[in-house]
């Protein structure tokens, strides 16, 4: 087996304090699906199978009503002067369900006809990879605290890179379907539509065909990411040719397996004073993270330690919260400050009619996160990864250190499983001198 290796340009590690999500609603999406796997009937743990994709064709194009240049924003509402082209719109997955992906486009101002393809995709499940990841992350634009204008992100990816964001599954920010049983969904299900979106988006901008292509995301994206990275490879497969050139992968702070993870969680809490020696003490004794079965008494003192956590913000945990007396007046942000109520500006700005239409939109109430049903998730995408990484995939896992809910320790338990050989070993980090 190869090492995990480093695919991003050093540019883009600059951004990692800026792409951990901190936001309330991932924070109830996640958990509700964590608690699932304790109730009586949690989410089907069926592995991915051939069989899952045999009615998969490879290029399965589907009738579309958008067009590139449709596509293309003249301008969103309160927009400063940009040097490069953007685009949003739907791309139809089912046409007889009525089922569309909303995305989000931007190209680099240089080089963007030499520039990677990146796709972005934020966890949840459920959760917007617009409303987070484009407006509050690596996207090239921030909302101002009055909720009507926007400005530059300095750190944006498209700095490096041609980088697509699409709410998935359907449910999602202003993806949507006409048949309301598409909103009970799960990891297969969607991971085969957004190979869908994909594979029908580059017929609609066919020159990137050919570009060398990234999948990024963060959170339950752990499971996103590396699931259509391996759907992509079995479709390439079946047709002995490069249907999309995938060449790596990167997932922060990614939650990739169940017993790793609840392991990396509650050390972290306690060796970050979030939690009692004696609430520590008892998930020690009674929490087998070796088998995955959980004792009562085991899931007694894990729900002890969540709640001596408190009232924090456990993607930030230094973080201030959002309350009325942090609410800016229409003062002009900045990249380089945490604004804690950065969600409250995206929600006003994206619910804004002239914004919606300027996007290409449906008119609709937009929510960071969708009210989605899940009915699979596997307990873990160990296998999954380790099958990217024997077939010549790059795989980057990397984690913000303040992140409590899928913290850096959960994920040093889950790749240190893959017993990879070391070839650089651990050292300091510095960006100019720092």
């Amino acid at each position: 087996m190869t090492k995990i290796s480093y695919f991003l340009l050093v540019f883009l590690l600059h951004f990692l304090g800026f792409c951990v999500a901190r936001k309330n609603n991932q924070i109830t999406n996640l958990n509700k699906l964590i608690e699932s796997r304790r109730s009586e009937n949690p989410p089907r743990v069926v592995p991915w199978t051939q069989q899952d994709t045999s009615n998969l064709s490879p290029l399965y194009i589907v009738q579309q009503q958008g067009s590139k240049e449709a596509d293309r924003i003249d301008k969103l509402p309160g927009q400063p002067q940009v040097d490069f082209d953007h685009y949003s719109g739907y791309v139809t997955v089912d046409a007889d369900a009525g089922r569309a992906l909303f995305y989000y486009f931007t190209k680099s101002p240089q080089n963007s006809s030499t520039n990677p393809l990146v796709l972005w995709l934020n966890g949840g499940p459920g959760c917007s990879s617009f409303g987070y990841g484009a407006m509050e992350e690596l996207g090239p634009f921030r909302v101002n605290s009055d909720g009507k204008t926007l400005y530059r992100n300095d750190y944006a990816w498209n700095n490096v890179a041609n980088v697509l964001f699409l709410e998935s599954p359907a449910g999602v920010g202003f993806s949507y379907s006409n048949r309301s049983s598409d909103y009970t969904t799960g990891d297969k299900k969607t991971a085969k539509d957004s190979y869908t979106f994909l594979i029908n988006w580059l017929e609609r901008f066919p020159e990137y065909k050919t570009r060398d292509f990234f999948i990024t995301g963060e959170s339950y994206a752990g499971h996103y990411v590396p699931q259509l990275a391996s759907l992509i490879l079995s479709e390439n497969k079946k047709t002995n040719g490069t249907i999309i050139n995938l060449r790596g992968i990167a997932i922060g702070n990614a939650w990739i397996d169940d017993n790793t993870s609840y392991e990396g969680i509650y050390d972290y809490y306690w060796a970050h004073a979030l939690n009692s020696d004696e609430t520590n003490a008892g998930i020690n004794k009674y929490c087998d993270y070796v088998t995955g079965n959980f004792s009562d008494e085991c899931y007694k003192y894990q729900s002890q330690g969540d709640g001596e956590v408190g009232e924090i913000d456990i993607y930030n945990i230094y973080a201030p919260l959002c309350d009325d007396s942090t609410q800016k007046s229409g003062s002009t942000g900045s990249v380089k400050n945490f604004d804690p109520c950065s969600d409250d500006y995206v929600d006003s700005y994206l619910n804004r009619p002239e914004v919606q239409e300027a996007l290409h939109a449906r008119n609709m109430s937009w929510a960071h996160c969708g009210g989605v049903g899940w009915t699979d998730s596997p307990t873990t995408i160990l296998p999954t990864i380790t099958q990217l990484i024997e077939n010549g995939i790059s795989v980057w896992v990397y984690s913000g250190d303040t992140d409590g809910r899928v913290p850096v320790t959960s994920s040093r338990y889950s790749v240190n499983t893959l017993k990879l050989p070391v070839e650089t070993a651990w050292r300091p980090w510095y960006y100019n001198r720092e």
